[in-house]
């Protein structure tokens, strides 16, 4: 009987313990709509913006000819909720296989400063376990000011700004140390419109999102549950404030300002923030 009770202890252990594999399937955060027209030698391209943000288009074609006359539309941004439709004439030999990526926001915006709250509830107060430019993940472009915040799963998440959402992914289960996992946290992209500043909420639980994209939200709503998904190695809401840049990632990290004049660049592993109506606290100050 004990033996039998050791066995089954054993096997949990080994169960909790094995390697997960990567999700075979990858989601976007956002979607939109392309459509494409060829008749008598000439093509026309529909495109369409569904987002409350601007989207860049890039469109790719594996034909020496139509290629390059697609270079001379280079990038095309569109206004949130808005479409367009280019026609390029005196084109041979059309196989409709055109690639389209896209990028958040437009690079013609004005980027304007923003104080923003804390992404979480009144009354609460959390930890920092990871500050800015530091070794772990936060030391590239795109997360170098992100500050990471000690939140345990299914902890409410909440809006530090207005805006819309723009981006929803929210299916993902497990996590795993290396950056091969990257690609696999559940998120939620929210889009200031004033300033241009795009707000991120990373390793949500899966199904956390409280929102869809598309949605107006305010500051202090509650939009997610925290969780560990992605490249994580513990619980923990990571938050990052983005602009568009001109990379191949299209989003840069920008220093994070709270209301009551906090700056993300000065808080340290071990810091502690606290929530309270109008305003944030810097725990270290009343140590």
């Amino acid at each position: 009987m004990k033996m039998k009770k050791m066995f089954f202890v054993l096997s949990l252990i080994f169960l909790n313990c094995s390697p997960k594999k990567l999700p075979s399937e990858k989601y976007i955060q956002y979607a939109y709509e392309m459509s494409s027209k060829f008749e008598s030698d000439t093509l026309r391209l529909s495109i369409k913006n569904p987002l409350y943000a601007p989207l860049r288009f890039f469109i790719y074609y594996d034909n020496d000819t139509l290629e390059n006359d697609l270079k001379t539309i280079k990038r095309v941004t569109l206004n949130p909720k808005s479409d367009t439709t280019l026609i390029i004439y005196d084109v041979k030999d059309f196989k409709n296989n055109i690639k389209v990526s896209t990028l958040l926001g437009s690079l013609e915006k004005k980027i304007l400063p923003i104080e923003i709250d804390l992404p979480f509830q009144d009354g609460r107060e959390f930890s920092i376990i990871q500050g800015n430019n530091s070794d772990f993940t936060h030391n590239t472009e795109y997360s170098i000011y992100a500050l990471d915040f000690d939140m345990k799963t299914k902890d409410t998440i909440c809006s530090a700004t207005d805006g819309y959402v723009v981006g929803v992914v929210d299916r993902y289960k497990y996590s795993g140390k290396t950056e091969k996992w990257t690609p696999f946290s559940n998120f939620i992209t929210i889009y200031e419109p004033n300033s241009g500043v795009f707000c991120q909420y990373v390793h949500l639980a899966e199904n956390g999102s409280l929102v869809k994209v598309g949605d107006k939200v305010e500051r202090g709503q509650k939009i997610a549950l925290s969780g560990k998904t992605g490249r994580s190695t513990m619980e923990h809401l990571h938050f990052n404030l983005l602009i568009p840049v001109d990379n191949s990632d299209g989003l840069k990290s920008i220093p994070i300002i709270f209301k009551g004049g906090i700056e993300g660049k000065k808080l340290k592993r071990g810091d502690k923030l606290k929530k309270i109506t109008g305003y944030s606290k810097d725990s270290r100050s009343f140590c």
